[in-house]
């Protein structure tokens, strides 16, 4: 039903409608279910390409039975700030981390990054997220390093002299530059491939219009986050500034 655990049957659909190479909203509408529930199901359990029902229906009970077990938890759930429902965020911490999966995140990265959005000071250091995420330290370098490559975090050296990872306010706009500029190599590369090619070769102006259109997107994209950044920083309560584009009467 609904808004319950998924059945074995369920599942059983769902390999069926990732082996028709069906989107996961279908799949859901067919199960009568919220699309991130079908989401969340294949990315934490191996994707779409490796998805098994009866793995994943074994996998979904060894979690419940960890959950149930105090050996396992080894001290009651320790409580959430602000009076937030611990069941309730590790459902949104999961769906958070499926949707980032989605986007092209490994397993481990998107866990870790979903932990600092969800920290409210936005910082933890390794040790900490080793506990939170119940994983090795190495397992927590490994994301970590994948993460600092894309702009996603950043190092801070704290007063202990330990690193603390921190996602702010500037992260997401730094990364969607980075994006641009990965654009910007890819409209270098190709543009030196039309005069290889020759200018009036089909290949050529295929190039050509790929690297027309990169260029086009990669100044649009920094263009938009410039206008946007002040977004990032707007506090609670307060008023966001209006990014949206004049209107044609306006210009």
């Amino acid at each position: 039903m609904p808004g319950g655990r998924l059945t074995h049957q369920e599942r059983q659909q769902i390999a069926l409608g990732l082996a028709d190479s069906l989107p996961y909203a279908e799949i859901a509408r067919r199960l009568d279910r919220p699309t991130s529930t079908v989401t969340r199901e294949v990315m934490r359990n191996g994707g779409p390409t490796a998805y098994r029902a009866d793995l994943a229906h074994r996998a979904t009970e060894r979690r419940a039975h960890r959950r149930k077990s105090p050996a396992s938890q080894g001290s009651e759930s320790a409580p959430q700030p602000h009076g937030r429902d611990a069941e309730a965020m590790a459902e949104y911490e999961e769906t958070f981390a499926a949707v980032l999966m989605a986007s092209g995140l490994t397993k481990m990265s998107a866990r870790v990054l979903t932990c600092l959005f969800t920290t409210d000071a936005g910082s933890l250091t390794a040790s900490q997220l080793a506990r939170r995420l119940q994983v090795s330290p190495a397992s927590i370098s490994k994301a970590i390093a994948f993460l600092e490559s894309q702009s996603l975090v950043r190092r801070e050296r704290d007063e202990g002299r330990r690193d603390r990872y921190v996602v702010d306010d500037e992260l997401f706009y730094q990364a969607t530059i980075a994006s641009a500029r990965a654009n910007d190599k890819l409209v270098e590369t190709a543009r030196r491939g039309v005069a290889v090619l020759g200018p009036q070769t089909p290949a050529a102006t295929r190039l050509e219009n790929i690297a027309r259109f990169l260029d086009f997107i990669s100044e649009s994209i920094t263009r938009a986050a410039e206008q946007a950044r002040e977004v990032l920083h707007t506090r609670p309560g307060a008023t966001a500034p209006d990014t949206a584009r004049p209107s044609p009467d306006q210009e």
